[in-house]
């Protein structure tokens, strides 16, 4: 299968939205399902791509397979973990139907030639749900290292793993 990697267009913001929020569902990854608060976030890319860098991962026929949120320190509300000298993932979400074929790898590694064309850019962090276990395999296959001293919450009871890369 022949992945692309590139910007969203504001044509597919719908398409990766839905494509984001139903694999954050599907996964039981939202504590309050279809009316959990964050499926808004997740739905909205045309907000995230006004303040970030969002990039898609499409098949040749430029079926959405997935996407995921990349933005430097400084990058408002999108690099909510970065420091200085960071550039931060977010929202990193693959179709069920498209998983294990390599597009979420293919984002991440985008991501991360990203973050090396960034002046000053020194690591890539990251936040992850507990339960994201396969993406946590992805990450360490990666090189991304276990960073508890950072760990968060976003809303009370909620724990965010998170992870960082040297680059």
């Amino acid at each position: 299968m022949d992945i692309t990697i590139r910007a969203v267009r504001p044509e597919e913001h719908g398409a990766l939205g839905e494509v984001t929020a139903q694999a954050y569902l599907g996964d039981g990854l939202l504590d309050f399902g279809e009316s959990d608060e964050y499926l808004i976030e997740l739905r909205d890319v045309s907000r995230r791509a006004a303040g970030a860098e969002v990039l898609v991962a499409v098949e040749q026929d430029r079926q959405v397979l997935g996407g995921v949120t990349f933005a430097a320190a400084g990058g408002g509300p999108w690099a909510v973990l970065a420091a200085d000298g960071e550039a931060e993932i977010g929202m990193l979400a693959v179709a069920p139907a498209a998983r294990r074929r390599g597009a979420g790898e293919a984002l991440v590694r985008a991501c991360v030639e990203r973050a090396r064309a960034v002046d000053g850019c020194r690591r890539v962090v990251l936040s992850s749900r507990q339960a994201m276990r396969a993406a946590h395999r992805l990450y360490e296959r990666l090189g991304f290292v276990r960073t508890p001293e950072r760990d968060w919450q976003p809303v009370p009871g909620v724990t965010l793993f998170t992870y960082a890369l040297e680059l």
